[in-house]
């Protein structure tokens, strides 16, 4: 087990009367980029917020590690620092600059000193592209560079894992580029991702699993080149061909 970082063993969510997760379980190993499909209201952003907790599930169980993360005696912050979480809005602190938001959870939550955190911050910012705009306030920067700042404070934090929940359908056509390639170089860097996402050229070329969401349950999952080419289930050839997607 000791290369398994995530594990999901029959989870269930519903809101009042709606079951939005109807028994999930998943093994996602160290370094794999597993890449989620579906269409709106499958479950699958429920599904990443049940995986840090920012949703509670009504049953089952996830481990991160060899650690249960649903037991009563889970300490959440803890959690959170080891599972990196990006979100369609970039919940940047619009009063502080690129480099401020950066610094902020290894200064309070990891207690790093300040020169430290600057110093870490500065090379995040720098691995996203953005090592000219430090100083510069969430208002004054594009969606695209705003999502990057958000994607280098996930990664200040040294996550096991990183999630990313439609990080790209709010941006402009003409920027979601820059924010897939600097996901596509955590994948190749060895980071653990899991990507809700309907860029299905980001997860053809850079998935290792391609995991299709259906009504809360798991539709069918595979290589790539399984899934986009030769889908085995009707309802995701279906999904694909709405999306006009047909592979390269």
């Amino acid at each position: 087990m000791a290369d398994v970082v995530v594990r999901v063993e029959d989870l269930h969510k519903s809101f009042d009367d709606l079951e939005v997760l109807k028994g999930v379980s998943m093994e996602v190993q160290r370094g794999e980029v597993v890449v989620i499909i579906g269409a709106s209201g499958s479950g699958k952003s429920t599904f990443l917020k049940c995986l840090n907790r920012l949703e509670e599930p009504n049953r089952g169980r996830i481990f991160l590690e060899d650690v249960e993360i649903t037991g009563q005696k889970t300490d959440l912050p803890k959690v959170r620092r080891n599972i990196g979480m990006i979100f369609q809005q970039f919940n940047l602190f619009p009063h502080m600059s690129a480099i401020q938001n950066v610094m902020e959870g290894p200064r309070t939550v990891l207690r790093m000193s300040g020169e430290r955190a600057r110093e870490h911050a500065s090379q995040l910012l720098d691995k996203v592209g953005l090592s000219d705009k430090l100083d510069v306030k969430p208002g004054q920067l594009s969606g695209g560079q705003q999502q990057r700042v958000a994607i280098a404070r996930a990664l200040a934090m040294e996550p096991k894992v990183m999630l990313f929940d439609e990080v790209t359908s709010a941006l402009d056509p003409e920027l979601v580029g820059e924010v897939l390639t600097v996901m596509k170089q955590l994948a190749d860097e060895g980071m653990t991702m899991l990507v809700v996402t309907h860029e299905m050229q980001f997860g053809e070329r850079v998935a290792d699993r391609v995991v299709m969401f259906d009504e809360g349950v798991i539709l069918e999952e595979g290589p790539p080149e399984k899934i986009f080419q030769r889908a085995e289930s009707e309802r995701t050839r279906r999904f694909l061909n709405q999306l006009h997607w047909e592979g390269e």
